[in-house]
């Protein structure tokens, strides 16, 4: 069965860090993009960053650029967000989610008809 599992969200105050983990079951990431998606405010959601697991590019949403940074085990076949500096507006439940061959897709709100995988989430609350 194929599955993406997140982990690492918790309770934190502001100004703190968290990090999250991406773990696939059931495929490996090796051609795909992996990406980190929240609900956002007006939107349906919002494209927080990604990777593409073969050659380590990464794309970044400007709500996070210099804060959060994504990076990839092979070994593990793992994707991480590492989110410091956490605000209150980062609160969210954050969804990992994977692309065959193409991280564009990953970007604004994603493009569902390309996104083949998705996780259930891992909750971030981040207190004043």
């Amino acid at each position: 069965e194929v599955q993406l599992v997140e982990s690492g969200g918790g309770l934190v105050q502001a100004g703190k860090s968290l990090r999250l983990a991406c773990a696939a079951s059931g495929f490996t990431f090796d051609d795909y993009c992996i990406g980190w998606f929240r609900p956002a405010p007006g939107k349906e959601r919002e494209g927080v960053a990604a990777i593409a697991f073969s050659t380590g590019n990464t794309i970044y949403a400007d709500s996070v650029k210099g804060r959060f940074t994504i990076s990839s085990d092979n070994a593990k076949n793992t994707v991480y967000l590492q989110m410091n500096n956490l605000k209150p507006e980062d609160t969210s439940l954050y969804y990992c989610a994977a692309a065959y061959d193409e991280c564009t897709v990953m970007t604004g709100a994603g493009d569902d008809d390309y996104i083949d995988y998705w996780g259930r989430g891992t909750r971030v609350t981040v207190s004043s």
